[in-house]
């Protein structure tokens, strides 16, 4: 692996989401979401079905990692953190700290970084970490990538529409 970006669908419609993913060179494309779907017309493009077809078309590979998607557990943990700061999921600007504890010692703190490799394969050059938010400080995929960008010694380039 060459280089490892991040992107999420929030703020982007769908020409301009795969568009970006081309102009990255991505080629392999992980979905780190616990659910593989998103509410209402705007975001179809990136419900499961639609997205693996989508990227199959463009000669993308999809791997779905779910045990790096944040558990319901620790979701709801940032759910009170908005509900109490008043702040709508889509507008958030960054994650709260007890959210991003929790992620690392629950999720990553357990996980090789050799499990990433074996999963995306030795094919992948320029991988792509993808869940929802805008901005990846909203997001536990910055939580990530610089975990992986630590334990790999990759560059990491954050998509953002």
């Amino acid at each position: 692996m060459n280089r490892l970006v991040t992107i999420g669908a929030y703020g982007f419609d769908r020409e301009a989401f795969f568009l970006r993913l081309q102009a990255a060179q991505v080629d392999t494309f992980v979905d780190v979401r616990q659910r593989r779907g998103v509410r209402g017309a705007e975001y179809a493009f990136v419900n499961s079905m639609q997205l693996q077809r989508r990227l199959a078309e463009l000669d993308i590979r999809y791997v779905y990692i779910q045990e790096l998607a944040p558990t319901k557990e620790i979701r709801e943990i940032q759910k009170r953190h908005d509900l109490c700061h008043g702040i709508a999921k889509r507008s958030r600007e960054q994650i709260g700290d007890a959210f991003a504890e929790e992620y690392r010692q629950r999720i990553l703190s357990g996980y090789l970084v050799e499990n990433f490799l074996n999963m995306i394969g030795p094919e992948a050059k320029v991988v792509a970490l993808f869940c929802v938010e805008r901005l990846p400080v909203a997001c536990h995929r910055s939580l990530l990538s610089e975990y992986l960008r630590s334990g790999l010694d990759v560059p990491v380039e954050d998509l953002i529409p």
